[in-house]
């Protein structure tokens, strides 16, 4: 599955995940493949377990940015290179 991370604790070392208008999908450290946190908004790609807490991720891998995302801001305009605005 892929989704966005939904919030992240990084003192407690878990956070969730989106999960439309289900449940939140909780994800531990543990569970983090070549990463040590998230980040909000992030993209990610996982298996998602039931648990007794609920929905469980396991497995989690960032997903790469696509290239006219890496550098936008929120509510900002895309222009080309050297284009002044």
């Amino acid at each position: 599955m892929q989704t966005q991370v939904k919030k992240w604790f990084k003192d407690k070392e878990y956070g969730f995940l989106e999960n439309g208008s289900g449940p939140d999908i909780m994800v531990r450290k543990s569970e983090l493949i070549k990463c040590s946190y998230l980040k909000v908004r992030s993209m990610v790609e996982f298996e998602c377990h039931i648990d007794k807490q609920g929905l469980i991720a396991k497995k989690v891998k960032l997903m790469p940015k696509k290239r006219n995302e890496q550098n936008h801001q929120p509510g900002s305009k895309n222009y080309p290179f050297g284009v002044m605005t």
